[in-house]
């Protein structure tokens, strides 16, 4: 995976969870979305890295 869209989806989880850390005093909602939204980011970062390794090996 390139830096640039590592960093991508670092920054990107990094935001949804600080997103869901000032949630908490608002709605218990917000933060179950913001934590989903977070788990997706980062499991979509293992996806994109595994199937790059794939392409490139094959």
């Amino acid at each position: 995976m390139s830096k640039p869209l590592s960093l991508f989806f670092s920054v990107l989880a990094i935001v949804f969870m600080s997103a869901m850390s000032v949630s908490i005093s608002y709605s218990g909602w917000l933060v179950l979305l913001f934590g989903l939204l977070s788990l997706f980011t980062i499991g979509a970062g293992f996806i994109v890295k595994a199937r790059l390794r794939r392409k490139k090996q094959g």
